[in-house]
Protein backbone atom coordinates (compact mmCIF):
# COMPACT_ATOMS: atom_id res chain seq x y z
CA UNK A 1 0.00 0.00 0.00
CA UNK A 2 3.01 2.06 0.91
CA UNK A 3 5.45 1.18 -2.10
CA UNK A 4 5.01 -2.75 -1.12
CA UNK A 5 8.22 -4.82 -2.14
CA UNK A 6 6.94 -7.61 -4.48
CA UNK A 7 9.05 -10.52 -3.10
CA UNK A 8 6.68 -13.43 -3.32
CA UNK A 9 6.98 -14.60 -6.84
CA UNK A 10 11.06 -14.21 -6.62
CA UNK A 11 10.60 -15.97 -3.43
CA UNK A 12 9.41 -19.51 -4.21
CA UNK A 13 12.89 -20.24 -6.11
CA UNK A 14 15.27 -18.77 -3.41
CA UNK A 15 15.95 -21.76 -1.55
CA UNK A 16 17.70 -23.31 -4.34
CA UNK A 17 19.36 -19.95 -5.48
CA UNK A 18 20.71 -19.86 -1.95
CA UNK A 19 22.75 -23.61 -1.97
CA UNK A 20 23.78 -22.01 -5.53
CA UNK A 21 25.21 -19.32 -4.07
CA UNK A 22 27.00 -21.11 -1.67
CA UNK A 23 28.26 -23.52 -3.75
CA UNK A 24 29.38 -20.02 -6.06
CA UNK A 25 30.90 -18.24 -3.74
CA UNK A 26 33.16 -21.10 -2.34
CA UNK A 27 34.61 -21.23 -5.76
CA UNK A 28 35.02 -17.79 -5.86
CA UNK A 29 36.82 -18.18 -2.63
CA UNK A 30 39.38 -20.47 -4.09
CA UNK A 31 39.99 -18.53 -7.12
CA UNK A 32 40.88 -14.43 -7.07
CA UNK A 33 37.07 -13.07 -7.87
CA UNK A 34 35.83 -12.62 -4.27
CA UNK A 35 38.36 -9.77 -3.56
CA UNK A 36 37.81 -6.27 -3.00
CA UNK A 37 39.34 -5.42 -5.86
CA UNK A 38 38.11 -6.92 -9.95
CA UNK A 39 39.55 -6.11 -13.24
CA UNK A 40 38.90 -7.38 -16.82
CA UNK A 41 41.27 -8.66 -19.12
CA UNK A 42 42.75 -5.22 -19.98
CA UNK A 43 43.28 -4.46 -16.26
CA UNK A 44 40.23 -2.23 -16.10
CA UNK A 45 37.61 -2.47 -13.28
CA UNK A 46 33.59 -3.23 -14.22
CA UNK A 47 34.43 -3.96 -18.02
CA UNK A 48 31.46 -5.96 -19.78
CA UNK A 49 32.87 -9.01 -19.33
CA UNK A 50 34.47 -8.71 -15.58
CA UNK A 51 33.29 -10.77 -12.45
CA UNK A 52 31.06 -8.80 -10.16
CA UNK A 53 32.77 -8.71 -6.71
CA UNK A 54 32.75 -7.63 -3.04
CA UNK A 55 32.92 -3.71 -2.27
CA UNK A 56 35.50 -2.61 -0.28
CA UNK A 57 34.85 -3.62 3.29
CA UNK A 58 35.68 -0.34 5.04
CA UNK A 59 32.92 1.37 3.68
CA UNK A 60 30.39 -1.19 2.87
CA UNK A 61 30.86 -4.23 4.66
CA UNK A 62 27.73 -5.94 3.28
CA UNK A 63 27.75 -8.89 0.62
CA UNK A 64 27.38 -8.50 -2.89
CA UNK A 65 25.84 -11.49 -4.90
CA UNK A 66 27.79 -12.59 -7.70
CA UNK A 67 24.76 -14.48 -8.67
CA UNK A 68 22.12 -11.89 -8.61
CA UNK A 69 19.54 -11.36 -10.89
CA UNK A 70 21.51 -8.02 -12.43
CA UNK A 71 24.82 -10.10 -12.36
CA UNK A 72 23.00 -12.80 -14.53
CA UNK A 73 21.66 -9.69 -17.31
CA UNK A 74 25.10 -8.37 -17.24
CA UNK A 75 26.17 -11.34 -18.18
CA UNK A 76 23.54 -11.97 -20.79
CA UNK A 77 24.38 -8.48 -22.30
CA UNK A 78 27.72 -9.14 -22.58
CA UNK A 79 27.20 -12.60 -24.01
CA UNK A 80 25.00 -10.77 -26.65
CA UNK A 81 27.30 -7.89 -27.46
CA UNK A 82 25.62 -5.16 -25.57
CA UNK A 83 28.40 -3.95 -23.84
CA UNK A 84 26.54 -0.25 -23.20
CA UNK A 85 23.60 -2.28 -21.56
CA UNK A 86 25.63 -4.92 -19.64
CA UNK A 87 27.48 -1.44 -17.92
CA UNK A 88 24.27 0.10 -16.98
CA UNK A 89 23.40 -3.09 -15.33
CA UNK A 90 26.52 -3.33 -13.83
CA UNK A 91 25.37 -0.09 -11.44
CA UNK A 92 23.31 -2.48 -9.98
CA UNK A 93 25.22 -5.64 -9.87
CA UNK A 94 27.99 -4.46 -8.07
CA UNK A 95 26.42 -3.41 -5.59
CA UNK A 96 25.11 -5.57 -2.14
CA UNK A 97 21.02 -5.67 -1.87
CA UNK A 98 18.43 -7.44 0.08
CA UNK A 99 17.65 -11.20 0.48
CA UNK A 100 14.41 -11.58 0.88
CA UNK A 101 13.55 -14.94 2.58
CA UNK A 102 10.83 -17.05 1.11
CA UNK A 103 8.17 -18.73 3.01
CA UNK A 104 9.09 -22.27 2.17
CA UNK A 105 12.66 -23.22 3.61
CA UNK A 106 13.57 -19.90 5.48
CA UNK A 107 16.43 -21.75 7.44
CA UNK A 108 18.10 -23.57 4.52
CA UNK A 109 18.29 -19.51 2.41
CA UNK A 110 18.79 -17.98 5.36
CA UNK A 111 21.93 -20.20 6.13
CA UNK A 112 23.05 -20.32 2.71
CA UNK A 113 22.71 -16.80 2.00
CA UNK A 114 24.82 -15.82 5.59
CA UNK A 115 27.13 -18.98 4.21
CA UNK A 116 28.21 -17.36 1.74
CA UNK A 117 28.35 -13.64 2.91
CA UNK A 118 30.39 -15.31 5.83
CA UNK A 119 33.36 -16.97 3.16
CA UNK A 120 33.19 -13.66 1.97
CA UNK A 121 33.87 -11.84 5.03
CA UNK A 122 31.21 -9.96 4.70
CA UNK A 123 27.25 -9.42 6.51
CA UNK A 124 24.26 -10.32 4.83
CA UNK A 125 21.02 -7.99 4.23
CA UNK A 126 18.33 -10.16 5.04
CA UNK A 127 14.46 -8.98 4.30
CA UNK A 128 11.87 -11.03 6.66
CA UNK A 129 8.79 -10.65 4.73
CA UNK A 130 5.75 -13.32 6.06
CA UNK A 131 3.72 -11.64 8.67
CA UNK A 132 0.47 -12.98 8.58
CA UNK A 133 -2.29 -10.94 6.46
CA UNK A 134 0.56 -9.02 4.60
CA UNK A 135 0.27 -6.13 2.43
CA UNK A 136 -4.13 -5.78 3.06
CA UNK A 137 -4.40 -7.84 -0.48
CA UNK A 138 -2.91 -6.11 -2.59
CA UNK A 139 0.17 -6.67 -4.68
CA UNK A 140 2.05 -8.79 -1.98
CA UNK A 141 -0.38 -10.38 -0.32
CA UNK A 142 -0.19 -13.47 1.72
CA UNK A 143 2.24 -14.24 4.24
CA UNK A 144 2.29 -16.87 7.07
CA UNK A 145 -1.10 -18.65 7.62
CA UNK A 146 -1.26 -18.03 10.60
CA UNK A 147 0.56 -17.04 14.39
CA UNK A 148 2.02 -20.53 15.10
CA UNK A 149 3.39 -20.61 11.23
CA UNK A 150 5.25 -17.14 11.73
CA UNK A 151 6.77 -18.11 15.18
CA UNK A 152 7.90 -21.52 13.42
CA UNK A 153 8.89 -19.39 10.32
CA UNK A 154 11.09 -17.07 12.28
CA UNK A 155 12.57 -19.90 14.12
CA UNK A 156 13.56 -21.32 11.34
CA UNK A 157 15.61 -17.77 10.07
CA UNK A 158 17.32 -17.99 13.39
CA UNK A 159 18.72 -21.31 12.75
CA UNK A 160 19.70 -21.01 9.28
CA UNK A 161 21.57 -17.48 10.24
CA UNK A 162 23.46 -19.35 13.36
CA UNK A 163 26.01 -17.20 15.26
CA UNK A 164 27.25 -15.60 11.42
CA UNK A 165 26.83 -11.91 10.88
CA UNK A 166 23.14 -10.52 9.16
CA UNK A 167 21.70 -7.14 9.13
CA UNK A 168 17.80 -7.97 9.10
CA UNK A 169 14.93 -5.45 7.86
CA UNK A 170 11.77 -6.91 10.02
CA UNK A 171 8.72 -6.96 8.13
CA UNK A 172 8.14 -3.81 5.58
CA UNK A 173 4.73 -2.07 6.36
CA UNK A 174 4.16 -4.49 9.70
CA UNK A 175 3.81 -2.13 12.14
CA UNK A 176 2.31 1.20 9.52
CA UNK A 177 -0.32 -0.80 8.42
CA UNK A 178 -1.09 -1.60 12.26
CA UNK A 179 -1.40 2.74 12.21
CA UNK A 180 -3.14 3.23 9.46
CA UNK A 181 -6.02 0.76 9.93
CA UNK A 182 -5.28 -1.13 6.86
CA UNK A 183 -4.55 -4.82 9.07
CA UNK A 184 -8.45 -5.39 10.42
CA UNK A 185 -8.73 -5.14 14.69
CA UNK A 186 -8.90 -8.89 15.13
CA UNK A 187 -5.46 -9.40 13.97
CA UNK A 188 -3.59 -6.27 15.78
CA UNK A 189 -2.77 -7.62 18.88
CA UNK A 190 -1.32 -10.91 17.46
CA UNK A 191 0.71 -8.88 15.19
CA UNK A 192 2.17 -6.66 17.55
CA UNK A 193 2.87 -10.34 19.79
CA UNK A 194 4.76 -11.45 16.75
CA UNK A 195 6.63 -9.01 15.82
CA UNK A 196 7.84 -8.74 19.22
CA UNK A 197 8.47 -12.49 19.43
CA UNK A 198 10.59 -11.69 16.01
CA UNK A 199 12.96 -9.50 17.61
CA UNK A 200 13.55 -11.41 20.84
CA UNK A 201 14.52 -14.47 18.75
CA UNK A 202 16.60 -12.49 16.04
CA UNK A 203 18.35 -10.52 19.06
CA UNK A 204 19.29 -13.64 20.99
CA UNK A 205 21.62 -14.42 18.08
CA UNK A 206 25.19 -13.59 18.43
CA UNK A 207 25.82 -11.11 15.42
CA UNK A 208 22.59 -10.22 14.48
CA UNK A 209 21.01 -7.10 13.78
CA UNK A 210 17.13 -5.53 13.84
CA UNK A 211 15.63 -2.97 12.29
CA UNK A 212 12.22 -2.93 12.50
CA UNK A 213 10.34 -1.24 9.41
CA UNK A 214 9.33 2.81 10.22
CA UNK A 215 7.84 3.75 7.34
CA UNK A 216 8.60 6.74 5.14
CA UNK A 217 8.87 10.35 4.72
CA UNK A 218 5.46 10.63 2.76
CA UNK A 219 3.02 8.70 5.02
CA UNK A 220 2.19 10.67 7.84
CA UNK A 221 3.82 11.58 11.11
CA UNK A 222 6.65 10.09 13.64
CA UNK A 223 3.98 11.00 16.45
CA UNK A 224 1.61 8.25 14.49
CA UNK A 225 3.97 4.87 15.14
CA UNK A 226 7.15 5.75 17.59
CA UNK A 227 4.20 3.85 20.42
CA UNK A 228 3.55 1.56 17.86
CA UNK A 229 7.11 0.52 17.34
CA UNK A 230 7.48 0.28 21.27
CA UNK A 231 4.69 -2.24 21.05
CA UNK A 232 6.67 -4.29 18.41
CA UNK A 233 9.70 -4.35 20.48
CA UNK A 234 12.01 -1.23 19.67
CA UNK A 235 13.72 -1.51 22.94
CA UNK A 236 15.05 -4.72 22.19
CA UNK A 237 15.40 -3.77 18.09
CA UNK A 238 18.62 -2.28 17.43
CA UNK A 239 17.02 0.52 15.38
CA UNK A 240 14.27 1.34 12.48
CA UNK A 241 14.11 1.21 8.67
CA UNK A 242 12.63 3.69 6.83
CA UNK A 243 11.90 4.46 2.70
CA UNK A 244 11.86 0.43 2.44
CA UNK A 245 11.07 0.36 -1.21
CA UNK A 246 10.27 3.63 -1.30
CA UNK A 247 11.53 6.29 -3.45
CA UNK A 248 11.82 10.05 -0.81
CA UNK A 249 15.00 11.34 -1.08
CA UNK A 250 17.89 10.36 1.45
CA UNK A 251 17.88 14.31 2.82
CA UNK A 252 13.73 13.77 2.87
CA UNK A 253 14.35 10.21 4.78
CA UNK A 254 17.41 11.47 6.72
CA UNK A 255 14.72 14.05 8.32
CA UNK A 256 11.83 11.74 9.40
CA UNK A 257 14.17 9.31 10.45
CA UNK A 258 15.75 12.24 12.81
CA UNK A 259 12.48 12.66 13.96
CA UNK A 260 10.87 9.68 15.18
CA UNK A 261 14.60 8.76 16.91
CA UNK A 262 13.62 11.87 19.40
CA UNK A 263 10.41 10.14 20.41
CA UNK A 264 12.38 6.39 20.23
CA UNK A 265 14.74 7.22 22.64
CA UNK A 266 17.66 8.28 19.97
CA UNK A 267 17.33 4.93 18.29
CA UNK A 268 19.54 4.82 15.28
CA UNK A 269 18.04 3.47 11.80
CA UNK A 270 18.81 2.99 8.07
CA UNK A 271 18.36 4.09 4.88
CA UNK A 272 17.04 2.46 2.05
CA UNK A 273 18.57 4.57 -1.02
CA UNK A 274 18.27 1.54 -3.51
CA UNK A 275 15.69 4.10 -5.94
CA UNK A 276 15.65 7.32 -4.42
CA UNK A 277 18.31 9.20 -7.12
CA UNK A 278 15.46 11.64 -8.31
CA UNK A 279 13.20 11.36 -5.11
CA UNK A 280 9.38 10.57 -5.35
CA UNK A 281 7.12 10.49 -8.47
CA UNK A 282 4.69 13.18 -7.86
CA UNK A 283 1.95 12.18 -11.23
CA UNK A 284 -0.49 10.22 -11.65
CA UNK A 285 -3.23 8.28 -9.55
CA UNK A 286 -1.50 9.24 -5.69
CA UNK A 287 -2.44 5.94 -4.32
CA UNK A 288 0.06 4.25 -7.07
CA UNK A 289 2.86 6.10 -7.41
CA UNK A 290 5.52 4.21 -4.93
CA UNK A 291 4.59 1.72 -7.53
CA UNK A 292 7.14 1.02 -10.98
CA UNK A 293 6.87 4.96 -11.21
CA UNK A 294 8.59 6.41 -14.64
CA UNK A 295 11.65 8.56 -14.45
CA UNK A 296 13.35 7.47 -11.13
CA UNK A 297 17.17 6.44 -10.46
CA UNK A 298 19.46 4.52 -8.50
CA UNK A 299 20.64 6.40 -5.06
CA UNK A 300 23.30 6.43 -2.70
CA UNK A 301 25.44 3.31 -3.14
CA UNK A 302 24.86 1.12 0.01
CA UNK A 303 27.69 2.00 3.22
CA UNK A 304 27.93 2.44 6.33
CA UNK A 305 29.66 6.07 6.02
CA UNK A 306 26.82 7.92 6.19
CA UNK A 307 26.60 12.01 6.47
CA UNK A 308 24.47 11.61 10.21
CA UNK A 309 25.50 9.46 13.54
CA UNK A 310 22.35 8.50 13.50
CA UNK A 311 21.99 6.57 10.59
CA UNK A 312 23.73 3.03 10.64
CA UNK A 313 23.35 2.66 7.25
CA UNK A 314 22.08 3.41 3.78
CA UNK A 315 20.97 0.24 2.24
CA UNK A 316 19.52 -1.19 -0.95
CA UNK A 317 16.90 -3.15 0.71
CA UNK A 318 14.32 -3.42 -1.95
CA UNK A 319 16.35 -5.21 -5.12
CA UNK A 320 16.36 -2.60 -8.11
CA UNK A 321 15.22 -3.68 -11.12
CA UNK A 322 12.51 -5.90 -9.76
CA UNK A 323 8.94 -5.26 -10.36
CA UNK A 324 6.48 -3.58 -7.33
CA UNK A 325 3.41 -5.13 -8.92
CA UNK A 326 1.52 -5.58 -12.24
CA UNK A 327 1.19 -1.85 -12.51
CA UNK A 328 2.41 0.69 -14.81
CA UNK A 329 3.23 -2.22 -17.16
CA UNK A 330 5.12 -4.34 -14.62
CA UNK A 331 5.02 -7.62 -14.39
CA UNK A 332 4.08 -9.81 -11.45
CA UNK A 333 5.63 -8.22 -8.11
CA UNK A 334 9.41 -9.17 -7.44
CA UNK A 335 9.93 -9.98 -11.40
CA UNK A 336 13.17 -9.28 -12.85
CA UNK A 337 11.74 -6.39 -15.10
CA UNK A 338 15.26 -5.53 -17.37
CA UNK A 339 13.30 -2.58 -18.83
CA UNK A 340 12.88 -0.38 -15.75
CA UNK A 341 16.08 -1.84 -14.43
CA UNK A 342 17.89 -0.17 -17.46
CA UNK A 343 15.69 2.75 -17.10
CA UNK A 344 16.75 3.31 -13.84
CA UNK A 345 20.67 2.82 -14.36
CA UNK A 346 20.64 5.11 -16.96
CA UNK A 347 18.79 7.84 -14.89
CA UNK A 348 21.83 7.59 -12.82
CA UNK A 349 24.67 10.03 -13.07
Amino acid sequence: MHGMRGAVPRALAAAARASAVLLGAALLAAGCSSGDGGADGDGERGGAGAPINQRPRAADPFWVDPDSRAARQVAAYAKAGRKADAEQIRKIAEQPTGEWIGPENPEQEARGFTEAADKADRTALLVLYDIPHRDCGQYSRGGAADGDAYRAWIDGVARGIGDRAATVVLEPDAVLHLVDGCTPPQFQEERYDLLKGAVATLKALKNTKVYLDAGNAGWGHPDQIFEPLGRAGMDRADGFAVNVSNFYSTRQSVEYGKQLSRRTGGKHFVVDTSRNGNGPYTDGDPSERWCNPPGRALGEAPTTRTADPLVDAYLWVKRPGESDGTCKGGPGAGDWWETYALELARATG
